[in-house]
């Protein structure tokens, strides 16, 4: 936290606090803010890029409008740290993302100022409309402001509330942050019309060229030429985004450049007298400002882990064994190097996915469609009628976002699609937004759809290996973080359908403990050896189909039955257990106790500390098979 006397910062207790400040005074602030940010990422990690570029634009929001009576919604959340400065929690700010620290998005339990919890793309317009309709249902003259980055505008939803917007035409403002990024560099036709190769050098130079070739002819090139300076729409139509939103009926301010505060303030100071309707004011930015290494590598920096602030250099942690993510990505190219069906899909994180190396080698085969999930899906159908094998790499979270078209356009039709969930489970600081807990949840009852989860990075590589060769939909979920240092030199192995793989025999319980959770059941039951207690353990695979036969002959030679996963205990893969030895006729012979997340949404905070909270460790899970072997004497 800064503890400079002099700090304009350490007297900004509020917004009220920043209007009394002169506009002079402001660029000063912003410096500090983005020092702050840049020291707490430093030793916290977090989103960095996105947030100093936004520095200049959240002094002005927050400086002319009357927050929290006008509400500000910023899409996804991640560009939210110098709101969160501005607006009470700067003496919170070193918890930034911290176990029982702020969040790193808005979150309206946290705040009054937090108008909107986010942290999934393209929602803010939607959410703002909503908040200025009800505003002018109660006669609430205050004003509704969605903050919207141009990689946003890639997710469909976007345009649905843009359209909706024109049409109510309230008093509503949007804000289009445009740093022509989004996590990696955007994608997509809409991307390249916001492009500031058009907003800005190209308009300023068509229009002085205009203006000379025009005055060179006498009088009738300057009676030309008036026409056209008066008429600005003219410009404004046919050679910037003006176009695209004037015709949802917006009012078009822009482009303006998003680090020069003055300007910023007037244009929203005329924007909030004078404007009626829907408003869109397009706002330039550059991602990382301030801060070289981010301003030079911008999509490395969105995220980052803690660094080095003089080298921007991540700080060295232990070795690790390769992540996950990593095992995917090499091992998606090591298949597609042999068979040219295959074909690599992400939603605007190929970096995240560990697709980049597919991107360069196979670039006829890889497809960035932006943040639009749905398309993903549904365009990975269409691939897959024609004999191509899509892959489509997104993480759980996300992937809630296409549920209709998994089920319509994919498993209805039962079409070769493989979807590869990454950072499924507990996802660590991010929260409750990023945590992948729900898709076993929601998979699982899909009809043609083959569910899988690997107990290690090997395993993980022979599921991608098999999907292949399946019939039908695939899903294989997998957390986020390193695996368990297994060798990964092998040839890859075909793993047979619907059965599961028994690791252990025992005759007192038996423990079904689904993908990351493998291991720490067989901990468990090393622990439990050593006080006499045989614990049998079948590693599931599969989800769906479950391996009915294998578990129900271990459960009743047991007659009790832990379930442990990292999702939501509710629908998730204990109740299939349940269901299964329901319709098996053991509802009265068999006792089973289901470990899972609880029924409430999961806090930030680390990987291992949320799994102890939950109680799904080794701990837990030797404590839960001693009570339950208690219980049943």
């Amino acid at each position: 936290m800064t503890t400079d006397d002099n700090s304009i910062l350490e007297s900004i207790d509020s917004p009220q606090d920043l209007k009394n400040l002169s506009i002079k005074d402001l660029p000063v602030l912003a410096d500090e803010i983005r020092r702050e940010i840049i020291n707490t990422c430093a030793k916290t990690g977090g989103h960095l890029g996105p947030c100093l570029g936004v520095v200049e634009l959240t002094i002005a929001l927050h400086y002319v409008f009357n927050t929290p009576d006008d509400k500000i919604i910023w899409d996804v959340g991640h560009q939210s740290y110098a709101h969160k400065l501005l607006t009470g929690r700067r003496g919170k700010f070193h918890t930034l993302r911290q176990y029982k620290g702020i969040s790193g998005f808005p979150k309206r339990a946290e705040s009054p100022y937090d108008a909107f919890d986010t942290g999934h793309s393209s929602t803010s317009i939607s959410a703002s409309l909503g908040i200025a309709l009800a505003k002018s249902l109660k006669g609430d003259p205050h004003r509704s402001i969605a903050v919207i980055g141009d990689g946003s505008m890639t997710g469909g939803m976007a345009f649905e509330a843009l359209n909706q917007a024109g049409h109510l035409d309230k008093n509503l403002i949007v804000i289009l942050n445009d740093n022509e990024m989004s996590i990696s560099p955007n994608v997509g036709a809409i991307s390249s019309f916001l492009s500031r190769k058009m907003t800005g050098k190209t308009v300023s130079r068509f229009k002085r060229e205009t203006e000379t070739f025009l005055k060179s002819f006498s009088n009738v090139g300057e009676n030309i030429y008036n026409v056209l300076k008066r008429s600005e729409e003219s410009f404004k139509a046919f050679f910037t985004p003006g176009m695209l939103f004037e015709a949802f009926k917006f009012e078009y301010v822009g482009p303006i450049q998003g680090h020069q505060v003055e300007s910023l303030i007037e244009t929203m100071k005329n924007v909030r007298d004078f404007s009626k309707g829907p408003v869109l004011i397009h706002v330039i930015t550059t991602k990382g400002k301030g801060y070289a290494p981010a301003e030079e590598n911008p999509d490395q920096y969105h995220g980052v882990s803690p660094f080095e602030i003089k080298t921007g250099k991540p700080i060295p942690l232990p070795p690790a064994p390769v992540s996950y993510t990593k095992v995917f990505g090499d091992t998606i190219v090591k298949m597609a190097e042999d068979d040219p069906r295959i074909a690599a899909i992400t939603a605007a994180m190929p970096a995240g996915t560990g697709l980049n190396r597919f991107a360069k080698l196979f670039p006829d085969r890889f497809f960035d469609v932006g943040i639009a999930e749905q398309h993903a899906v549904t365009f990975a159908a269409g691939l897959a009628t024609e004999g191509i094998v899509p892959v489509v790499a997104i993480y759980s979270t996300f992937m809630q976002r296409a549920l209709d078209q998994i089920i319509h356009d994919v498993c209805l039709q039962n079409l070769h699609v493989i979807f590869a969930i990454d950072r499924a489970g507990i996802v660590g600081d991010d929260g409750p937004t990023h945590h992948g807990v729900f898709d076993l949840s929601f998979l699982r009852f899909i009809p043609n759809l083959t569910l899988m989860a690997p107990k290690d990075e090997r395993e993980l590589q022979n599921m991608l290996y098999s999907a292949v060769t399946y019939p039908g939909p695939v899903a294989i979920r997998y957390p986020r973080g390193s695996g368990f240092g297994c060798d990964l030199s092998g040839s890859f192995e075909k793993l047979p359908l619907g059965k599961g793989e028994l690791l252990r025999e025992g005759k007192d319980v038996l423990i079904l403990p689904v993908g990351n959770r493998v291991h720490p059941a067989l901990s468990a039951a090393e622990g439990l050896q050593k006080l006499g207690v045989e614990a049998a353990i079948i590693n599931p695979r599969f989800i769906n189909p479950i391996d009915g036969d294998l578990i129900n002959e271990w459960a009743s030679k047991t007659g009790l039955v832990i379930t442990v996963e990292d999702n939501a205990v509710k629908g998730g893969f204990g109740s299939s257990v349940l269901e299964l030895l329901a319709k098996r006729g053991h509802s009265n012979t068999v006792r089973v106790k289901n470990l899972g997340l609880p029924d409430h949404f999961i806090e930030h905070g680390p990987q291992e500390t949320l799994y102890k909270k939950a109680r799904i460790d080794t701990p837990a899970i030797t404590q839960a098979v001693l009570k339950l072997i208690a219980a049943n004497q």
